[in-house]
């Protein structure tokens, strides 16, 4: 069979492993017998890494939205802060102050890490 070629029904089963399905419901959504994404899966190594590329591609979509999202909820948020209602307003203000604090932390952490991941680099290569 050419390498490059699809088979029947791979690329439903592709997509619907990639979005967390089980092998079941891939298979049934691809039209081929559970054995077989089973088989693609365990003996075809370009499958089962197309399957993980596909769900980081999902993944990073999903994120993708979720931020475009975020800058709505952030807007609402700050609209919030000038409510007529106190109690609005102080929630909008700990909603908000709590994100920041969550993002430094995050944002620290994150920092953190890369350094000890680049001295650790830098040590086995001395």
């Amino acid at each position: 069979m050419a390498e490059n070629v699809p088979r029947k029904g791979e690329e439903a089963v592709l997509v619907a492993l990639a979005s967390g399905r089980t092998v079941t419901d891939a298979a049934k959504a691809g039209g081929v017998a559970r054995r077989t994404v089973s088989r693609w899966l365990a003996d075809d190594h370009t499958f089962a890494l197309r399957v993980k590329e596909l769900r980081g591609e999902l993944l990073d979509r999903a994120v993708g939205a979720l931020v475009d999202a975020s800058l709505e909820a952030i807007a609402t948020l700050r609209c919030s802060l000038h409510a007529d209602n106190e109690h609005v307003r102080v929630r909008a203000a700990t909603a908000i102050l709590s994100a920041v604090v969550t993002i430094r932390e995050s944002v620290d952490l994150e920092e953190r890490l890369a350094a000890l991941e680049a001295a650790e680099q830098e040590s086995q290569h001395r």
